[in-house]
Formats: C-alpha cells, structure tokens, sequence
C-alpha cells in the first residue's frame, strides 16, 4: 500500500469513526415557541406587533430575538409611533439569554443594542422581561416585561389574558422617552386568539398620554 492509499485509508476510517460519533450525539430538535402576531383595531389607532424568540435547530445555544410595534393613527399619512428590534441571542442557562442587534424608532433612528432575556413558560404561564441598552451616545435603556396567563377551559379552548409594559429612559439626558402598558382580555382557540384590548401610551420628557381602546385578534405560527 502506497503513501496515497495509506493517507486515503486513514481519512476514511478518521471520517467513518467522526460521522458514526456524530450521530450517535445527535442534537434532539428544539422545541421553539411559536412566532406570535397580533392586530389591535382601537379607537385611536390601528396596532401591530409580532414576536420571535427561535433557537437554531443546529445551534441551540444561538438563536433570533425580534420585537416589532407599529402604532399609525387613523387618519394620518405619517406614522410617528414604531419600535423594531432584532437580535441574536446566545443562552447561558435555560430562561437567560444575552442579545446583541438593533433597535430603530423614529426619534433616535437605528442603533446598536445589547441585552439580556428572562423568560419562563409553561402551557398555562409565560414571563418574560428583557433589559436593554443602546450602544451609542445618550443611550436609551429600557426595560420590556410581559407576563401571559391562559388557563383551560376545555381540550380547544382557554382563557387568555396578557399584561405588557415597556419604561425607556435616556441615560444621556436623564428623561422619560417612551412608556406603555399594554392590556388584553379574551379567549383562545387553538391557535387564534380574540378578546378586547387597551393600550395605554406616554411620550417625551413631559410623559403626555394616549390611550387605545379596542379589539384585538392574535396568532401563533408554529
């Protein structure tokens, strides 16, 4: 046996023990939550917001963590009410993640972002709350809390209620820029849910309200 067919012999056999290895500590599939999207039709104005957290099925440990809010009222060609954030995340323990991305709004525009995620989920109870800086100058930090409860009613059906807030403060000029807390109420079935809605907004140093009473319809996509 030559040199070449020596080396070829011992790749394969190095390759043939590697892949019998591989799959023997193959990674079990991730058991990811589903995209949730929902629609707010309010007196004020119509909301939308969609929410990712997925883990990559090769990588468990790295994954994708987005939050998008758009608020237009009726009747206005601009809209100066939007918050969209993307972020990969990387778990250190089951329920903290740490976050590095974006996050763009209309008054400070796109910015680099870091952060951390605490959430926790049962088929009856989800907690999450996610701290939040920019990195840039005058930073805004911010802190996002979610906290969803949805008992059963039947084998189809569960009541559902949520409660989400968000509190941005800027570091740099020490103000109040952006506040809400959000309200839901309603059932669901299977996958869809419905049920009345408020949201109650605060904008700028001076904390001036708008509120949103309405409808809303929810979605998870698996």
């Amino acid at each position: 046996m030559n040199y070449f067919n020596k080396v070829l012999f011992g790749t394969t056999l190095f390759l043939s023990a590697f892949l019998t290895k591989a799959q023997e500590t193959t990674i079990s599939p991730v058991n990811n939550p589903p995209i949730f999207m929902e629609t707010f039709l309010g007196d004020r104005a119509l909301a939308y917001q969609m929410i990712i957290n997925k883990k990559l099925q090769s990588t468990p440990k790295f994954g994708f963590f987005g939050v998008s809010n758009i608020q237009p009222e009726w009747g206005e060609s601009k809209m100066d009410d939007f918050m969209v954030q993307g972020n990969l995340s990387y778990s250190l323990f089951r329920g903290i993640d740490l976050s590095s991305g974006f996050i763009w709004n209309p008054i400070d525009g796109i910015r680099p972002s870091a952060g951390a995620i605490f959430s926790y989920g049962n088929p009856k109870l989800l907690a999450v709350v996610n701290p939040r800086v920019d990195l840039s100058k005058n930073a805004n930090f911010d802190v996002l809390a979610l906290l969803e409860y949805k008992p059963k009613i039947n084998e189809e059906l569960n009541l559902y209620s949520r409660i989400q807030g968000l509190y941005t403060h800027n570091l740099g000029y020490d103000f109040h820029t952006r506040s809400y807390v959000m309200v839901r109420a309603g059932l669901s079935y299977k996958d869809l849910t419905f049920g009345a809605a408020a949201n109650f907004d605060w904008y700028g140093p001076m904390k001036t309200n708008k509120n949103n009473f309405g409808g809303f319809v929810a979605l998870n996509l698996f």
